[in-house]
């Protein structure tokens, strides 16, 4: 049987630090997107939501630009965050996820070398 915790690591993940904005059925508030895939990622934040929750999240990326997507709760920990899938189907959501975690990649590329 595989668990949650598989399931989201069959995607690459890149770590990282970026400003979010969150909206679910019931809050919405801020916090930091500290890892991410093509498929999910997880996001540090004091609020509750619920697993299978919808929730829209608008990451700021350091070229200025904002990425939105939609997804899913997977899991939530309190006072600490929760793990997202991302749901959206849209062929823009796709590129501009795979634009954000090229960028990602380049940008830690670049900083191993120095």
């Amino acid at each position: 049987m595989t668990n949650v915790v598989d399931e989201r690591r069959r995607a690459e993940r890149v770590h990282t630090d970026l400003d979010a904005r969150w909206e679910g059925v019931l809050a919405a508030s801020r916090g930091s997107v500290v890892d991410i895939s093509s498929s999910g990622c997880f996001v540090l934040t004091n609020d509750d939501v619920q697993p299978k929750e919808l929730i829209r999240l608008e990451i700021k990326m350091p070229t200025g630009r904002d990425i939105y997507l939609w997804g899913e709760v997977v899991y939530q920990i309190a006072e600490m965050g929760f793990a997202l899938r991302f749901t959206g189907s849209d062929e823009t959501e796709h590129r501009m996820l795979a634009a954000c975690l090229d960028y990602l990649r380049e940008s830690k590329a670049e900083t191993a070398l120095c």
